[in-house]
């Protein structure tokens, strides 16, 4: 019995990927699916800023590849935006401030297709959340789960634009969030009405600490395969 905790690695079927994007470019990335199961539902990872050290392996995301497959039997798809590198590879091209990386969803959420992947969210952590915003309307997802949202570069009508879709949108806001903070992030999600805005007690924009890490994944679980909270905090089991 082991505490499932920091960089414990449960198992899964892991399978290092290229996504093709239609402007040319070859995206590294991660597909992990649960060992003996289907998957009930698929997480699209869309990670921090790469100019600020984010890649597929921030720690939310490389914590959400390790465990929800085997925990609540979700697939998790994980890349790195154009031009970032990571133990993985580097992914061609190069930063696209959240223009370009349309063209990075669009490849994700093609291999999501091709696949046939069940039921597919976006999950985005701060800069995530922006190309989410942006540009996941466009595309086939139940909903968006959205970690640390700055709201900079997703624009007001951007934003008012997921109002009726019938996609869900989910804000998971740290109480001190270095760029919004929850009372304001009601204020801006309120031009979505169906929206869900999640304010976490102590919460920091990076979500460092197991407890963070913990509540982030139960948001995320309590909305694709909620049967499967709560999540156990040990493994009695082979690691991979």
């Amino acid at each position: 019995m082991i505490e499932i905790a920091g960089g414990v690695e449960l198992p899964a079927r892991r399978e290092s990927v290229r996504l093709q994007t239609t402007d040319g470019l070859t995206l590294v990335g991660e597909l992990a699916l649960p060992l003996e199961r289907e998957p009930v539902a698929t997480l699209v990872c869309l990670h921090p800023l790469p100019t600020h050290g984010g890649f597929m392996d921030s720690h939310v995301i490389r914590k959400a590849a390790a465990r929800l497959p085997a925990l609540a039997d979700l697939a998790v798809l994980r890349f790195n935006f154009r031009g970032v590198s990571s133990p993985h590879g580097t992914s061609q091209g190069e930063f696209g401030h959240g223009i370009e990386e349309r063209y990075d969803l669009a490849a994700a959420m093609e291999f999501v297709a091709q696949r046939a992947l069940p039921d597919p969210w976006l999950l985005g952590w701060s800069f995530g959340t922006e190309v989410a915003l942006k540009w996941g309307l466009s595309h086939p997802i139940v909903g968006a789960i959205l970690l640390s949202p700055p709201l900079h570069r997703a624009t007001a009508d951007e934003l008012a634009a997921w109002a009726g879709s019938g996609k869900r949108l989910v804000a998971v806001i740290p109480e001190l969030d270095d760029y919004l903070r929850p009372a304001e992030a009601r204020e801006r999600f309120a031009a979505v009405p169906e929206a869900e805005v999640v304010a976490v007690e102590g919460g920091r924009h990076l979500w460092v600490g197991e407890k963070q890490t913990r509540r982030v994944l139960t948001e995320i679980v309590e909305r694709l395969n909620p049967e499967a909270l709560p999540l156990p905090t040990e493994w009695n089991g082979p690691l991979s």
